[in-house]
C-alpha cells in the first residue's frame, strides 16, 4: 500500500489517477528545486506527469529539463506517495501517484521550457520546510535521514 499524504479526497468527488515522477537533486548541501508561479506560487521538487507509453525514467529526465533547464544523471527511486488535489491547469480532481527519485544535476542546458517555472537552489534544510506539499517535505527529510 502506498502512503497517502496531504488533504483527504473531496467527499463524493471522482478523482482521476495521475502518475508522476519527481526528483531530489542534491549538489553539496543544496537542492535544485522549481518555483511554479501559476496558477499559484509554490516551491516544488522538479517533475511531473508520465505520458502514455513513456517510461518513468524518460519522464523524469524530460520533466526536470522542462521545469529547471537542467540535465540529470543516475536516478534512483526512493519511494512513492499518493495525494489528492485539484489541478486547475487541467480542470480535474486528481489522485496523484508520486514516485520520488534522487538524481545528480549535471549541468544546465538552457532556461526552463515549462511556462511559469524557474530553477531555485536552496539549502536542503530550508527546502524541507518550504516545499509546497507534505509528500515532497517527507521525502526530503527521508533523504536527509531526519525524522
Amino acid at each position: 500500500m502506498i502512503r497517502w499524504m496531504g488533504d483527504p479526497p473531496e467527499r463524493g468527488q471522482r478523482h482521476v489517477l495521475r502518475r508522476g515522477v519527481y526528483a531530489i537533486l542534491p549538489r553539496g548541501r543544496d537542492l535544485l528545486l522549481t518555483f511554479q508561479s501559476s496558477p499559484f506560487d509554490e516551491l516544488q521538487l522538479p517533475g511531473g506527469g508520465v505520458d502514455p507509453g513513456e517510461s518513468p525514467i524518460h519522464a523524469l529526465h524530460r520533466e526536470v529539463f522542462e521545469e529547471t533547464g537542467w540535465k540529470i544523471s543516475g536516478p534512483k527511486r526512493l519511494g512513492a506517495f499518493r495525494r489528492f488535489t485539484y489541478m486547475p491547469e487541467y480542470d480535474i480532481w486528481a489522485e496523484k501517484l508520486c514516485e520520488i527519485y534522487v538524481a545528480r544535476p549535471v549541468f544546465p542546458l538552457g532556461p526552463p521550457t515549462e511556462p511559469d517555472h524557474a530553477p531555485v537552489w536552496m539549502s536542503a534544510g530550508l527546502a524541507r520546510r518550504e516545499l509546497g506539499n507534505p509528500g515532497d517535505r517527507h521525502f526530503v527529510a527521508h533523504y536527509l535521514h531526519l525524522p
